[in-house]
């Protein structure tokens, strides 16, 4: 099933050795970006999903900015059990907010929403940041949010990812520099600050290559196993699964409860699904 994507992993002399320098760390970074991009170009990728499943690793990343040691299974609960209408907590906001802004359309208007009402004007201003590479753009966005609000680390990478995918002609954002820089990274200025994000792009990119093959595997068994399922609406839970990270049962609301945990239940045991929780109640499912 590795044969549905035909691009080859990243070239293991990207990545051979550290970029000691700027304009190493540079070269290098762009030589993974123009992978990735081929590998963002294949069909076989559900690229809802790998957006969605990137978004999850960027909030984990946030969550340690603040001090908090949330994981994936705590981010996922914080964000799908809690009702509509109630707080899901820090957790929950900041998966919440990735989430968001990975399934729209880069924009200013959606960028707004996803990052809780943040000055359009101030949005605006930073999809238009000019730079030598789209790496160092995004840097330039990360250092002007921090230095105006220092506490604003997710809202500062989401921009900054968002500028990064623009850059390059992509029409959404996909988390890539925001899933590896560090801590002491953010509080870095000017041309450490951009040696930082190249080195970063690097290491998103050793990320998302391989999460892009996989799931693209895992979305071909479940294409395949899609035609025999009986259940009502079952073709629709299965473009749901395929574009998002996890799923609770009680999200499929075109079904019953009874009906929607059986079908998710059935996927598991054909191997096409997972449940993502261990747990016997409140049960979460996903690719």
């Amino acid at each position: 099933m590795i044969g549905a994507i035909t691009t080859p992993p990243l070239p293991g002399w990207i990545g051979a050795a550290p970029a000691e320098t700027l304009e190493d760390a540079a070269f290098r970074s762009g030589a993974a970006l123009a992978h990735l991009h081929l590998v963002a170009r294949q069909g076989a990728v559900p690229q809802k999903l790998w957006r969605d499943r990137l978004a999850l690793a960027a909030a984990e990343v946030c969550m340690g900015f603040a001090g908090r040691r949330e994981g994936a299974s705590a981010l996922r609960d914080a964000l799908h059990l809690t009702r509509p209408g109630d707080d899901p907590g820090p957790a929950g906001k900041v998966l919440r907010q990735w989430s968001q802004a990975v399934a729209r359309p880069i924009s200013v208007a959606g960028l707004a929403k996803a990052l809780d009402g943040a000055a359009p004007e101030r949005i605006a201003l930073c999809l238009d940041a000019v730079g030598p590479t789209p790496v160092d753009r995004a840097a330039l966005v990360i250092e002007a949010v921090l230095t105006d609000s220092p506490r604003e680390e997710t809202g500062a990478l989401i921009l900054a990812d968002a500028v990064l995918a623009k850059s390059l002609g992509q029409d959404h954002v996909l988390p890539l520099l925001s899933l590896a820089l560090k801590t002491r990274d953010m509080r870095l200025r000017g041309d450490d600050l951009r040696l930082a994000c190249h080195r970063s792009v690097l290491a998103g990119a050793r990320q998302a290559l391989p999460l892009a093959a996989d799931l693209a595997c895992r979305a071909v068994r479940l294409r395949a196993v899609a035609p025999k399922l009986r259940a009502k609406g079952a073709a629709r839970a299965v473009e749901l699964f395929l574009s998002q990270d996890a799923l609770a049962p009680s999200a499929l609301d075109f079904m019953s409860d009874r009906a929607a945990r059986r079908l998710c239940d059935r996927l598991v045991d054909l191997g096409t699904l997972r449940e993502l929780t261990g747990r016997d109640t409140f049960r979460l499912y996903g690719l």
